[in-house]
């Protein structure tokens, strides 16, 4: 199926099926954010956003890559992440975003938990609106804003081990401070 044309009207509870996975299921809302370990359907991110009154889809797409800033030959990444934190912050993101951009139409903010190998999505945001800038402007936002704020941390692998990424510098702290106190994780 393709997004174009395919979305409900503004309003309409019912919400098209979409093989993504089980833990992702359409709300009856507009905005639509979620952490999974289940494979993000990047087509029906674009397939649910799409509505009548919007002219322009955005959709964003963080794909595991074969690198990383001091690591070549990663084979895949772990994500962690302080689960019941997740969905109320990136919902927090949305709505931020549709004080910035009320013409949005829908908005989508999932992010993978768990073993995600290479070229897999880790990251989806998807918006529609009425005209590309504000949709180009708050996906970005979106996805600047949900790395910036949102407590996920990667771990990445590769033959020689593995580290956590920079930007999972504070969880490396606290694990030495954990261990350094004799807690253990």
């Amino acid at each position: 199926m393709g997004w174009k044309g395919s979305g409900a009207p503004r309003g309409d509870a019912r919400a098209p099926h979409y093989d993504v996975a089980v833990s992702l299921q359409p709300p009856s809302t507009d905005d639509w954010v979620a952490l999974t370990e289940s494979p993000l359907g990047i087509e029906a991110a674009g397939d649910w956003v799409a509505m009548p009154g919007c002219g322009a889809v955005v959709i964003f797409s963080g794909l595991v890559r074969d690198h990383a800033e001091g690591t070549d030959g990663v084979t895949h990444i772990e994500y962690e992440a302080w689960a019941e934190q997740i969905e109320p912050r990136l919902a927090t993101i949305v709505a931020e975003a549709r004080h910035r951009w009320p013409e949005i139409g829908r908005m989508v903010l999932w992010h993978r938990h768990g073993r995600v190998a290479l070229s897999e999505s880790s990251v989806v945001v998807a918006v529609s609106t009425p005209h590309r800038a504000s949709a180009f402007e708050a996906a970005q936002f979106g996805i600047d804003t949900l790395k910036a704020t949102v407590p996920i941390w990667k771990k990445e692998f590769s033959a020689d081990g593995s580290q956590w990424a920079r930007s999972s510098q504070h969880i490396v702290e606290a694990e030495q401070s954990r261990a350094s106190s004799g807690q253990v994780s």
